[in-house]
């Protein structure tokens, strides 16, 4: 069994939510040559995650990222402390930090014949947390044969 590991810079983005599979298979090349296996990828950060979801109709992602803000709201209070304690990078750091949880920061997709065995409507995404456009580091590992 083979092991293939490699760590992806994403470019920097704001706030939304994102298709990466073409960067990850950029990235780790060596998904082609396995006949059966399993892809992981794992985000780094704390304040964006990982997701698969409908790649069709970037409405869809949008909703997502409406959706997430419904349910962890960024707190515009004048103390910037009425919703949360943690605010040290600004209002938007820790509803990025449960943001994240909620969605969480890794994947496991398998592998069948070098390729990706994602639905038809489905990509891996990923989903940016914070206002302002910050560096994300994955590392991807496929193993298989």
């Amino acid at each position: 069994m083979a092991w293939h590991q490699a760590k992806l810079a994403l470019p920097r983005r704001a706030k939304g939510v994102y298709i990466i599979t073409p960067d990850i298979l950029k990235a780790l090349p060596a998904i082609k040559q396995l006949q059966i296996g399993v892809l992981h990828v794992f985000c780094q950060h704390t304040s964006c995650g990982l997701t698969i979801n409908e790649n069709y109709d970037p409405d869809s992602r949008a909703d997502l990222r409406d959706a997430m803000d419904r349910i962890v709201p960024q707190d515009t209070s004048k103390s910037g402390t009425e919703l949360y304690r943690h605010n040290d990078e600004g209002r938007d750091d820790e509803p990025a930090h449960i943001q994240s949880s909620l969605v969480g920061v890794n994947l496991t997709i398998p592998i069948s014949k070098g390729k990706l065995q994602l639905g038809t409507w489905q990509d891996i995404m990923l989903c940016e947390f914070r206002e302002s456009p910050h560096q994300r580091t994955l590392i991807l590992t496929a193993q298989g044969e």
